[in-house]
């Protein structure tokens, strides 16, 4: 069973092919959620999993599955996944390596005739990215009842164009029940999207945490008025009033070091006139800490300065928080630990800082995840980076980690 190896090459000419529906000048990818191109790639997959004899399904939030018959099809199926979505600006990478990681292990399976006791699926679930719509983890989270499916049906974009709509026009508002599957483990490969294997020359680390995360849509309401003409103390100045309170969670973050992070990525500003005084400013904040305790602090913190804010500068604040996504714990880590030890490759155990589909998964079934290095740590970047030999490790610790979960029957004829 140790033997058994995906083929590298394969599994990088997969990421490249992939990579170029949606390819940007600068090396990435721009496949926003349910678009055209999201389309294209959510085909591709399909095709190429029916190619090795999967069957496909989809459910009523558009997230796909192939599936592998086992020995016993009426046992929970092993599951790996990810999503195919990406940033504006995003890479080759993020999300895609662990989909086609996926496609690589089920091609390996089947041109070395593996028996499996149970069933194997690989799943593309919906919008992970939240770029487009939010929030982030859309499809995944209406799977585990996170959500409900109508009001995610009727989330739209910046441009008012409606989710399910845009599932029915690309052809993937499928019409199996959302959560309907009979799954007994979840399994996500992922590139870490941080400097810490990199830094550390590590093949692989062991995902044992996922990151907390508060989200919330920040509205300052002051008044527009002559830029020129308005002295400093009569104004009700929106932009300012959101650059301090854009000031405060950074130095929030700061005093909760090591791990909190927060980060402004989104803003509007009305009415964005050179000589005009902002009289409302719409922005985004993400907090983010691995405790539980320390986020809820950082919460109520942060909801008190931007009560105290509006009282100081005579503006309105309103915030809407939006989602509240808790710290996971990956009960399924010590397959991908093993699987690791195996293989032969060099491991330590790591925490996810992102969100990811698996994060959702916990909920409900035993979940583990592979991270591999990235260069520099970067992603939601054009530049992210890996190697083919670094995917590979990877993808081979994924197969051994759900062979182990779903049973070796017999390999070869």
């Amino acid at each position: 069973m140790n033997d058994l190896r995906i083929k590298g090459n394969r599994l990088w000419d997969s990421i490249m092919e992939m990579a170029k529906i949606g390819a940007t000048k600068k090396g990435g990818c721009n496949r926003l959620a349910l678009t055209d191109l999201d389309r294209q790639a959510r085909d591709l997959f399909c095709e190429w999993c029916i190619s090795v004899g999967c069957d496909i399904s989809v459910d009523q939030i558009g997230n796909i599955f192939a599936r592998r018959s086992g020995v016993d099809d009426t046992l929970p199926a092993v599951c790996t996944g990810s999503h195919l979505d990406t940033q504006p600006t995003g890479g080759k990478f993020d999300g895609v390596y662990g989909v086609l990681s996926g496609v690589e292990i089920l091609r390996t399976l089947h041109e070395n005739n593996v028996k499996t006791k149970a069933p194997i699926e690989v799943s593309v679930w919906t919008n992970e990215e939240g770029s487009r719509f939010s929030p982030a983890m859309q499809g995944s989270g209406v799977y585990v009842g996170r959500f409900s499916l109508e009001e995610e049906w009727d989330k739209r974009d910046i441009d008012g164009i409606r989710l399910k709509d845009e599932l029915e026009r690309i052809g993937y508002l499928g019409d199996q029940k959302v959560g309907s599957r009979n799954m007994g483990a979840f399994f996500e490969a992922h590139i870490e999207q941080g400097p810490i294997l990199e830094d550390e020359n590590i093949d692989i680390g062991v995902v044992r945490l996922g990151q907390g995360i508060r989200w919330y849509d920040v509205e300052v309401v002051g008044r527009e008025s002559h830029a020129g003409t308005t002295p400093m103390h009569l104004r009700a100045d929106a932009m300012a009033a959101s650059a301090d309170i854009i000031s405060q969670i950074e130095q929030l973050a700061g005093r909760n070091a090591p791990n909190a992070v927060a980060t402004t990525g989104f803003m509007q500003i009305y009415p964005n006139s050179r000589n005009t005084i902002p009289g409302t400013v719409n922005f985004s904040v993400d907090l983010r800490n691995p405790d539980a305790d320390i986020l809820a602090a950082m919460d109520k913190e942060f909801q008190a300065y931007c009560k105290k804010l509006a009282a100081d500068r005579g503006v309105i604040v309103n915030v809407d928080h939006f989602w509240y996504f808790e710290p996971v714990e990956f009960k399924a880590s010590d397959n991908v630990k093993i699987a690791a030890e195996k293989m032969g490759y060099s491991h330590i155990d790591i925490y996810a800082g992102a969100g990811h589909d698996a994060c959702y998964m916990a909920d409900i079934v035993p979940s583990g995840m592979v991270f591999t290095p990235c260069e520099g740590g970067i992603s939601h970047n054009e530049i992210e980076n890996t190697t083919p030999e670094q995917c590979e490790a990877g993808c081979n610790v994924l197969m051994h980690a759900m062979l182990e979960s779903a049973g070796l029957v017999s390999v070869g004829d």
